[in-house]
């Protein structure tokens, strides 16, 4: 009888969420040979915007107009996040890496200036946020100068409700229109769904006759906001076909997930990865792992899923652990607490179950049981219940990290790319040979 299929790489990534994507990308990028493992990823829950890091500190809801600045106030307030532990330098660089690979992939953002924008959303809410698409970017323009502006959306597409972004923003914005129209090819159908009109205006029928539904409607209009459907796979193409026919900018609103956004931005991430040479096991999870006797490597056992290779094996000379928090399984809550799913590393977490909420579920500090993840040190490597790394050729990066609240702070895409980045660039000194004992 044969062993299991057994496959050598620098390092394996453990995770398919945006830690996960931009560590292979960035491993794949200082020249590692790389596997990246897991099933599924939250990107498909994405808008499509970067956040960097929009508020701080959490429970005062302060909203900064730099991102850079706000890290700066974090470093000195919060020193443990993990933010706070990558220097302005390294994001930057982290950002700039990032964007450039997703616009290689045909998914171009705006240039990145240093400041945060405002964009609006689909409630008629305003999203302090980073990184934005091209597609959206001419909605911030919009936004700041308040022309004449109409919204467009489709009978049927119940996600999106152009009616209630000017009913929310209309006091604030007075120029601000909106009409609905029935989408070309299914004025029968009684719901609509983004993916699918999305796919649809990919055709030239389709997008002239939509293009056309919409020119009488323009009026005195200075820019047209759409739902995010301007394509899927030729979003670029559709996007500016839409702005030269109708002779104004035009700009596209995040959709409540899963949203177009997101399935681009995946589409996006897996191609960037896959010409990098990335292998990827995306129909696999960790079975069994251990450390070899002579420490120089990490073996993987991992467990086929649907349609998966089963008893195979990945043997690395450093894994990054990027699995996030409760929604990736990263890390799992039972009655006992909060427990490491892969490695059983120890959790920083709530002494007790009793601790774990405040009182008010909507308390503006947020629950404690948020700031629960492995604690790593100045080389991203997690600790173990002694307090020294529990593996030399173990990092870990994301959301799974302790002393953060993400998604109160809007940094969730910040966190994942900017430690990302600071753990593959240890991942390549210890490769290299050059890494701290």
């Amino acid at each position: 009888m044969t062993g299991p299929r057994e496959e050598r790489c620098d390092v394996a990534v453990i995770g398919t969420g945006m830690a996960g994507m931009a560590a292979a990308l960035f491993a794949a990028e200082q020249g590692l040979s790389c596997v990246q493992i897991g099933n599924g990823g939250g990107i498909l829950f994405a808008s499509g915007l970067l956040d960097l890091l929009a508020v701080h500190p959490v429970a005062a809801g302060r909203l900064w107009p730099s991102p850079y600045d706000a890290l700066a106030a974090l470093a000195r307030d919060e020193p443990r996040h993990p933010l706070a532990r990558v220097d302005a330098t390294s994001i930057h660089a982290a950002f700039a890496s990032f964007v450039a690979a997703l616009g290689s992939a045909g998914l171009p953002y705006a240039p990145l200036d240093g400041r945060n924008r405002r964009v609006p959303t689909s409630i008629g809410t305003i999203k302090t946020t980073f990184g934005v698409p091209l597609s959206m970017i001419a909605g911030v323009a919009a936004l700041d100068a308040r022309p004449p502006c109409l919204l467009v959306d489709f009978r049927g597409l119940r996600e999106f409700s152009a009616r209630q972004i000017v009913a929310t923003l209309g006091d604030r914005w007075p120029g601000l229109a909106h009409r609905r129209i029935e989408f070309p090819g299914a004025e029968a159908a009684p719901e609509l769904y983004a993916a699918h009109l999305a796919r649809a205006l990919e055709t030239g029928e389709t997008r002239a006759r939509t293009i056309a539904r919409v020119q009488p409607l323009l009026g005195d209009a200075q820019a047209v906001g759409f739902p995010a459907v301007l394509g899927l796979g030729r979003a670029t193409e559709v996007h500016a076909a839409f702005e030269a026919a109708l002779g104004i900018p035009v700009f596209e609103i995040p959709t409540m997930p899963t949203s177009v956004p997101g399935l681009r931005l995946l589409a996006a991430l897996e191609r960037a990865v896959a010409v990098r040479g990335v292998r990827r096991r995306h129909q696999a999870r960790i079975a069994a792992q251990a450390v070899q006797a002579d420490g120089d490597t990490i073996t993987l056992g991992l467990e086929a899923l649907a349609g998966g290779a089963a008893g195979e094996r990945v043997v690395a000379r450093a894994v990054v652990l990027a699995t996030g928090r409760f929604g990736g399984r990263g890390l799992i809550a039972d009655r006992d607490g909060v427990r490491e799913s892969v490695f059983g590393l120890p959790v920083v977490q709530p002494s007790s179950r009793e601790t774990w909420h405040r009182s008010d579920f909507l308390d503006p500090a947020g629950h404690a049981i948020n700031r629960a993840g492995i604690e790593v040190d100045d080389a991203w490597r997690p600790l173990g219940a002694d307090g020294r790394p529990a593996s030399p050729q173990l990092f870990a990066a994301g959301s799974i990290l302790a002393h953060q609240d993400w998604m109160r702070a809007k940094c969730g895409s910040g966190l994942a790319i900017a430690t990302a980045w600071a753990a593959t660039q240890q991942v390549a000194r210890l490769c290299r040979g050059t890494a701290a004992a």
